[in-house]
C-alpha cells in the first residue's frame, strides 16, 4: 500500500472552508484513514458532528486494487471498487444494480491538505457535489466529518466522546497556548540580556575616566580611532557628537553592572 502512504492519518475538517449541495454544512469532523496489515485494504472512519450537535458515523473497509468487490451494506449499495491511481489520487465508486451512485475522489493538496469531493444523486435525480477539506492531525481523535456517505447512524455515544474530546482540546491548546507564550517571554528576555551583554562588552573595552554609579545615565561615543569613550557629557551639551567620530548611544549602569541603551 505504498501508494496509500500520503492518505495514512487522521484528518481534521475545515468547517468553513467545504461546500454542501447535499445536507448542511458540519460543525466538525474527522477522516481517518488506515491500512489493513498484509492486505490491500483500506479502512475508512468517517465521523462528524452536525450544527445541531448530533454526531454522525459511517465506517467500511475497501479493497484499494482498482478491481470490483461486493460490498456489505447491499441495501445501500452492492458493489465497491476502489483504487490509487497515484500517490496523491484515491477514488472509489459505490455501484447499486449496475448504476454509480456515489464517487469519492480523495486527493492531497499542494498544501499538503486533503480535499475530499462526493458526487452522487439526490432522491430527486439531481446531481450533487459536496466537497471536504481537511487538514492531517498530530494525535488522532474519534469523530470526524462530512455530510454524505455510507451507512450514516447518528450516535449518542460519539456525541458524548465529542463534547469530552472537544473540552479536552479547548483545555490543553489553552495550556500549549499559555506554555508558548512564556516561551516567546522567555525569549525576548533572553533577546534583550543578550543585547546587554553585547552593549556592556562594548562599554567596558571602553575609556573610563570615572568610576561609574548604578542607575546613573551616561552617554556613549565612538572615537576617531574606532574605540569607545563612555562620558557624563550628552550631545546636546557637546552640541553634535563633539569631539568624537559619533554618538552612539544614551546608555545607564544596572544593579547586575550590565548596560542598558535608553
Amino acid at each position: 500500500m505504498v501508494q496509500a502512504y500520503n492518505f495514512l492519518a487522521s484528518w481534521q475538517l475545515f468547517p468553513e472552508k467545504g461546500s454542501y449541495e447535499k445536507g448542511g454544512r458540519p460543525k466538525s469532523g474527522i477522516y481517518k484513514i488506515e491500512a489493513t496489515e498484509g492486505k490491500k485494504e483500506l479502512l475508512i472512519y468517517h465521523n462528524w458532528v452536525s450544527i445541531e450537535n448530533q454526531a454522525f458515523a459511517a465506517n467500511y473497509t475497501l479493497p484499494a486494487d482498482g478491481d470490483l468487490h461486493p460490498y456489505p451494506e447491499t441495501a445501500w449499495a452492492d458493489k465497491v471498487q476502489a483504487g490509487l491511481p497515484d500517490g496523491i489520487t484515491f477514488e472509489v465508486h459505490f455501484y447499486k444494480s449496475g448504476q454509480t451512485i456515489l464517487h469519492v475522489i480523495h486527493e492531497i493538496m499542494p498544501n499538503g491538505y486533503l480535499r475530499v469531493t462526493q458526487q452522487g444523486q439526490l432522491e430527486n435525480g439531481q446531481a450533487y457535489t459536496n466537497v471536504d477539506y481537511y487538514h492531517k492531525q498530530l494525535s488522532v481523535l474519534p469523530y470526524a466529518a462530512s455530510v454524505s456517505g455510507a451507512v450514516i447512524k447518528p450516535n449518542e455515544e460519539g456525541l458524548i466522546k465529542h463534547k469530552a474530546l472537544t473540552a479536552m482540546e479547548e483545555q490543553t491548546n489553552m495550556q500549549l497556548d499559555q506554555i508558548r507564550q512564556q516561551i516567546e517571554l522567555l525569549a525576548l528576555q533572553a533577546q534583550e540580556i543578550q543585547k546587554r551583554k553585547e552593549l556592556s562588552l562594548k562599554i567596558y573595552e571602553a575609556r573610563l575616566s570615572f568610576k561609574p554609579n548604578i542607575g546613573q545615565v551616561y552617554y556613549l561615543y565612538e572615537k576617531k580611532d574606532d574605540s569607545y569613550m563612555v562620558s557624563l557629557v550628552s550631545p546636546k551639551e557637546w552640541g553634535g557628537a563633539g569631539p568624537f567620530k559619533k554618538f552612539v548611544a544614551t546608555v545607564q549602569l544596572l544593579a547586575d553592572h550590565t548596560w542598558k541603551e535608553l
